[in-house]
């Protein structure tokens, strides 16, 4: 069963809250399997372009089945090819951390990337989305 809407708004939810506390404003994109975009929020007082950046982790997330700490690695390894599966998508794919794949037993399901604070702290607001949905 794919990531339903209230699962999505959820996890959303719960990473901004997880950035409220720790003081950070942040903006979070989840997206489906097949990277295409299912619920954005950015909070108030947010960088603008933290919109798009938490998209395009989430993305890269999604279509790899890849987090994005090891994304960023294979980037590094196989840079053309990487390059090349960019094109392919619809947006640009933003490897680093701050992005985590969303599973459902072994389906992937989709991907939340965070953009707006520091790369730890954009993946500790993600997993704290993930914990809050699925518990664990």
């Amino acid at each position: 069963m794919p990531l339903e809407l209230e699962e999505a708004r959820k996890l959303i939810g719960a990473t901004l809250d997880h950035a409220s506390k720790m003081g950070i404003t942040v903006a979070a994109a989840v997206v489906d399997e097949g990277g295409h975009l299912q619920g954005l929020e950015r909070m108030d007082g947010a960088f603008p372009l933290s919109s798009q950046l938490a998209e395009s982790k989430a993305v890269g997330a999604s279509i790899w089945h890849r987090d994005g700490g090891a994304l960023a690695a294979l980037q590094a390894e196989r840079p053309a090819f990487f390059a090349q599966v960019d094109r392919l998508v619809r947006m640009p794919m933003m490897p680093g951390a701050g992005s985590v794949v969303i599973r459902r037993g072994d389906r992937v399901l989709g991907a939340i990337g965070v953009s707006g604070g520091t790369s730890d702290q954009d993946l500790q607001c993600a997993k704290a989305g993930l914990q809050a949905l699925f518990g664990g």
